[in-house]
């Protein structure tokens, strides 16, 4: 397993602290953060809205999204329109919002030239499916194998585990950001979790190797596992 692993009681509370502390020290003006989707990621994000207010200085905060289903961003399968509800909703203004959207042409290759555009993401929040998927990097997928300059492909998961087209960062776009991390909850997660633990390269998350990479994870999740 590449990174830490970190065990923690609340995955929620701890991912929220984690980004205030992060946007703290940073040592530039502006922080990126790049958004995942999920019911992990609905709570961290409730959390992250439930911090008390100064806390993180949301002016200075860019939002970006690591992945995202060809819908329209008001479905309620859309990443975007999840973090929308648990998070921008009910904090202050942000700095900038960069939807990846699946209704223009060209989708991935303009999310990809805009990503490419800017400055590398400070951190990239990312989960963990059941089959080992990380963004919308699925098993025997296309994404998988994408060229180290690519940083956003469009993406179908070949087993249809998971429904709808999607947008995603590949693995050279996750890696160009500083920081990634992962929020691992609940015992449907053990079995892919001790698969990535034990290097299972069949397993899409096994292949994660930013330079800063937490696994943050409840014992519900590691099971019997003993932490790292």
């Amino acid at each position: 397993m590449n990174g830490s692993l970190v065990v923690v009681d609340d995955v929620a509370a701890s991912f929220a602290q984690l980004v205030a502390d992060r946007t703290a020290t940073r040592t530039a003006t502006q922080f990126a953060v790049a958004f995942s989707g999920g019911s992990t990621a609905r709570e961290c994000y409730e959390h992250l809205a439930g911090l008390r207010e100064s806390s993180i200085d949301w002016s200075t905060v860019d939002a970006w999204w690591g992945d995202e289903r060809c819908v329209p961003l008001t479905d309620g399968d859309s990443n975007y329109r999840l973090v929308e509800e648990s998070l921008l909703s009910k904090v202050p203004k942000l700095a900038s919002v960069q939807p990846m959207r699946s209704d223009i042409p060209n989708a991935a290759d303009v999310y990809d030239r805009l990503v490419r555009s800017a400055p590398p993401i400070d951190l990239v929040h990312l989960g963990l499916g059941p089959d080992g998927h990380t963004a919308s990097l699925f098993p025997l997928s296309e994404g998988l194998t994408a060229s180290a300059e690519r940083l956003v492909v469009s993406n179908l998961d070949p087993l249809a585990h998971n429904p709808h087209e999607r947008l995603t960062f590949t693995f050279g776009g996750i890696a160009r950001c500083r920081s990634a991390v992962v929020t691992v909850a609940g015992a449907a997660k053990t079995e892919a979790l001790h698969r990535v633990l034990d290097g299972d390269l069949t397993a899409p998350a096994a292949h994660l190797a930013n330079d800063d990479l937490i696994w943050l994870v409840d014992p519900e999740a590691l099971g019997s596992r003993n932490a790292r």
